[in-house]
């Protein structure tokens, strides 16, 4: 049998002296972001740290990258207190829709109670967690760190699976959202990494690319009976990175997506399109799981090129 190492504690205040100097720094990094990110269940993207919300300055501002939604990080390398809950909820009462990540050493009950508390009052624009961090070696190795959420929002880890279909809903919409909800469960049951926006009564889902202004979508279509995944480029310079996408990756485009991909400049609208269409017939249940396996894995394509041909853009 081979040797086993022992996990030791190492205290953050070794690591890091400082929250705002040293802590908040290293967190912003792309690998570590992408860490905190993999442990919430957010594709999260950089913009910018120290921002001001209110009074208050947040240690770092990312967007989610599905809806584009913020998310407000706040540091502590000490056990919660009072003040850092009380500039949570400033952050919330400053912004329309907002995740909020609480990041600590130590929780203690009464602020874990009240994190509790925020997502259950609160409506789904508005999202809560708990974070503690801590450090560990085993020998002489690299100190890891490990985030474990203490709190987190009330049915973050659920799909909508509810039987019965909200009420005033059209035919379409209903099918639109057992659709959308079958295709979670597809995923969670295949164990994929794929994330997906929430189910909702809609043609559409949205997934997440890591750059703001750049969205990957899922679209059904129960009257014209397609499927289709939507890789759509929008904001100021929209024009200008369609084009450098496509001079320099058209080619290339075809070969590891598919020979069908259709690059739609839109010279009419700001947003351009590059899209992959398949018919299927929605319909018919019985085809759904092969439906969302052809969808799972041309999302997938589509995320392994574009992802960090965007980056630099």
């Amino acid at each position: 049998m081979e040797e086993i190492g022992k996990l030791v504690k190492v205290e953050l205040r070794k690591l890091w002296t400082g929250e705002a100097t040293e802590f908040t720094p290293w967190l912003s990094k792309e690998e570590n972001i992408k860490l905190l990110g993999d442990t919430i269940g957010i594709d999260l993207e950089l913009i910018e740290q120290e921002k001001n919300v209110g009074p208050f300055r947040a240690d770092i501002l990312c967007k989610n990258t599905i809806d584009d939604h913020y998310v407000l990080i706040e540091n502590q390398l000490e056990r919660t207190d009072h003040t850092h809950l009380g500039q949570l909820l400033t952050y919330a009462a400053g912004l329309d829709a907002v995740t909020i990540v609480w990041i600590a050493k130590q929780f203690t009950e009464e602020h874990r109670a009240a994190v509790d508390w925020l997502n259950r009052i609160t409506d789904e624009k508005f999202n809560f967690f708990g974070i503690e961090i801590e450090v560990f070696k085993i020998g002489d190795s690299l100190p890891a760190p490990l985030f474990q959420i203490i709190s987190k929002p009330n049915d973050w880890s659920k799909s909508v699976k509810s039987s019965t279909p909200p009420q005033g809903l059209t035919k379409t919409k209903i099918i639109d959202l057992e659709y959308w909800q079958a295709f979670k469960s597809y995923l969670e049951s295949t164990g994929s990494d794929l994330k997906c926006s929430n189910p909702l009564p809609q043609h559409y889902a949205n997934f997440p690319t890591g750059k703001t202004n750049f969205y990957m979508m899922g679209i059904v279509s129960v009257r014209d009976n397609f499927l289709r995944v939507d890789f759509l480029i929008d904001g100021p310079n929209s024009k200008m990175n369609f084009g450098i996408l496509k001079e320099k990756y058209e080619s290339d485009s075809y070969k590891e997506i598919g020979g069908q991909l259709i690059w739609d400049e839109i010279p009419d609208k700001r947003v351009s399109l590059v899209y992959l269409k398949k018919d299927f017939d929605i319909s018919n249940r019985g085809q759904w799981k092969n439906q969302h396996q052809w969808l799972k894995e041309t999302v997938l394509k589509f995320d392994k090129f574009f992802r960090n041909k965007i980056k630099s853009l």
